[in-house]
């Protein structure tokens, strides 16, 4: 089985960044299909653009721009590209960064496919950080990445404590159906719990209100979207179920810190 050493990634790689113990990568997935391997660093793939099908010893993620993966090291995956173009951002962290934070990646085994819209969102700042030429960079992104390693270990800790039946439930509607309009009383009626359940007990579990969430799962959509140069601002905004284009533009740079032509800009060059 192939070892893959810091900076290695099948394909074309288009950038590297070296930090203090980071490697940002952007990859082009060249090969149709990558047999078994592992690297010798925990690192994240997140999808900026096309698929790709990925598998390790417990499942096999069909992942679309906007997916994000986490792998443990040393962790066994394979890889099959369907046909088009797709294009990969890595970010992997070494043995020495992990230990000098403090950080324990024992709570964090295998290969994880990524849900959670805040995590996907504070990835997509790292992507621009590494985009930007500013000294503050480097800091930036380490920045990120702790508030990144802290959420998911947060997420692992409440998966381990068991939420209340109605969170899977709830999250997995919201996903599913975030371009619709709800009102809570119907979100309540779908789950079977009193309203005043749903409201005051929603940011415990979810760290932000109902309509934050929501508005972060559409923002979230949008961004795979606009990888996609056949649609327009307004067929992003219709797809993910904003009122308008302007309303869009108005969550989108709220969210992220910049507007959605320029990010688009950041994502295809």
């Amino acid at each position: 089985m192939k070892h893959l050493q810091t900076g290695q990634f099948h394909g074309q790689t288009n950038r590297t960044i070296a930090l203090e113990g980071i490697t940002l990568t952007d990859t082009e997935y060249t090969l149709d299909k990558v047999d078994w391997h592992y690297h010798e660093n925990a690192y994240f793939t997140f999808i900026l653009q096309g698929k790709v099908i990925e598998g390790n010893k417990k499942e096999v993620y069909n992942c679309n721009a906007g997916s994000l993966l986490f792998h443990n090291w040393q962790e066994p995956h394979y890889n099959i590209k369907p046909p088009g173009f797709t294009r990969g951002f890595h970010i992997e962290l070494t043995h020495q960064w992990i230990n000098d934070i403090d950080f324990s990646l024992d709570k964090l085994m295998g290969s994880l496919n990524i849900s959670n819209p805040a995590l996907k969102l504070i990835l997509y700042k790292i992507f621009i950080e590494s985009k930007t030429d500013d000294i503050t960079a480097p800091l930036g992104v380490q920045t990120l990445l702790l508030q990144l390693l802290s959420q998911m270990e947060r997420d692992n800790e409440s998966t381990i404590y068991k939420n209340p039946t109605w969170v899977g439930q709830l999250k997995e509607l919201l996903h599913d159906t975030f371009a619709e309009q709800w009102s809570l009383n119907e979100l309540s009626a779908e789950l079977g719990i009193h309203p005043v359940h749903l409201s005051r007990d929603f940011s415990k579990y979810f760290h932000c209100n109902i309509g934050e969430y929501i508005r972060k799962l559409k923002v979230e959509k949008s961004l795979s979207l606009l990888s996609q140069k056949n649609k327009s601002l307004a067929d992003v905004a219709f797809e993910c179920g904003f009122a308008d284009q302007s309303h869009f533009g108005r969550c989108f740079k709220a969210i992220n810190g910049i507007n959605a032509l320029e990010y688009r800009k950041n994502v295809l060059n």
